[in-house]
């Protein structure tokens, strides 16, 4: 991938999004020793993403490890009111990755109920209720090929090999085995890194009335489950790259697998999952113009064999990614 840095961000910058995005823990020493620069810069440079390209550092529930369901949500609405749907979905704790698109007349987005009837209510109660939604569609998510704790950065090449492995957190392939829990007592301590992935042991804590010490036991067991990954959001277009686009791509069944293989491998693409409904694989493709989207349909994605349709949805706006910031602020 080729940035464009002419929006203010340098290569630190991006490689400094690239290792936070490894390891969005790892303290500011940590991190300079990895890319060659003192803490103070890293702790500068940090700040300055903060507040000019968005970024920020949140823990993330991994609804497949965890064995929740997962839905990719299509929402036709009547003219002038996506936008106001599309905050109030925003608002809630078990949406993400919503956008507007199809000229403000559709909304693109994630649910994750964290219970079962979560789901009933979003699908069966709150949204047929409202008028100004004329059709939902709802595509059950079933096998991700890429993103979660995958991030999309890693495909940029910002950090050579040496640096991924010296950020990369310890792993336990033990702790993996079998499905990851989050226990009832874990929730006060989510509820910090929900909003800051970053918060210090002292704060959770305080958070938890958990010693340092289990805090520190519980959140590394919880991380090396995979039970909860940290994540980070960032304005792309600071990198040059502002178009974004869900493609619902139907294939031959024999070909599910391996087309959605290929896709994770592909540079474009931020996200990809297998789901039932009417296409095959979601993917999110993250583009630096309309004609780059042209260009990877026609090659990359055309190319594959096993394709029998694709459908774009490029975002005019994204609303929210893993937070929710008002409008305004």
């Amino acid at each position: 991938m080729e940035f464009d840095f002419r929006g203010g961000l340098d290569r630190l910058d991006l490689q400094l999004l690239a290792a936070v995005e490894a390891n969005g823990r790892a303290s500011f020493s940590r991190l300079g020793a990895v890319l060659g620069v003192s803490d103070q810069t890293i702790a500068r440079r940090y700040r300055r993403l903060r507040a000019e390209a968005g970024l920020r550092v949140v823990a993330v529930r991994d609804a497949e490890r965890l064995g929740q369901d997962q839905w990719m949500l299509r929402l036709r609405c009547v003219p002038d009111s996506a936008a106001v749907i599309a905050e109030a979905l925003a608002r809630r704790d078990d949406t993400q990755w919503i956008g507007l698109a199809s000229g403000g007349t559709e909304i693109v987005c994630m649910s994750r109920p964290r219970h079962p009837g979560d789901h009933d209510d979003l699908l069966l109660g709150k949204l047929p209720r409202t008028p100004s939604v004329v059709e939902i569609r709802a595509q059950q998510l079933l096998h991700r090929f890429y993103g979660g704790p995958s991030g999309w950065l890693r495909k940029a090449g910002a950090l050579d090999a040496e640096q991924t492995a010296a950020l990369a957190p310890p792993h336990d392939p033990a702790a993996t085995a079998g499905r990851a829990r989050i226990e009832p007592e874990d929730e006060p301590l989510l509820a910090v890194l929900e909003r800051d992935g970053r918060a210090g042991h002292p704060e959770l804590q305080r958070a938890t009335g958990r010693s340092e010490s289990a805090v520190k036991r519980r959140l590394a067991a919880l991380l090396a489950s995979g039970a909860v990954y940290i994540d980070v959001e960032y304005r792309s277009e600071r990198l040059g790259y502002p178009i974004a686009a869900v493609l619902w791509i139907t294939t031959a069944p024999a070909a599910l697998h391996s087309v959605g293989e290929a896709l994770a491998a592909h540079e474009e693409i931020a996200f990809a999952s297998a789901t039932a409904g009417p296409s095959h694989i979601v993917v999110t493709a993250v583009v630096a113009d309309t004609a780059g989207l042209y260009a990877y349909l026609r090659g990359p994605l055309g190319q594959l064999e096993g394709v029998q349709h694709v459908e774009a949805t490029p975002f005019m706006r994204r609303v929210k990614q893993l937070t929710y910031q008002r409008p305004g602020r």
